[in-house]
C-alpha cells in the first residue's frame, strides 16, 4: 500500500499542472473507456503479482 502511495503522489509532487492537465483529460472519457483502462490495470497488477510472488 506504501508504494502505491508514493507512485500515486509522485506526478502531483513533481508537475502539479501537467498532473492536472491529464486528470482534466481522464475526467472527458467516457465510462467504457475508463473501465477498459482498469481492467487493463487490474490485469497488469494481477500478472506483476503474480510473477513476484
Amino acid at each position: 500500500m506504501a508504494l502505491v502511495l508514493v507512485i500515486e503522489g509522485f506526478m502531483p509532487f513533481v508537475s502539479p499542472a501537467t498532473w492536472r492537465k491529464t486528470f482534466v483529460q481522464i475526467l472527458q472519457l467516457s465510462d467504457g473507456q475508463l473501465r477498459f483502462f482498469g481492467l487493463v490495470s487490474l490485469l497488469c497488477g494481477l500478472a506483476l503479482f503474480w510473477w513476484v510472488a
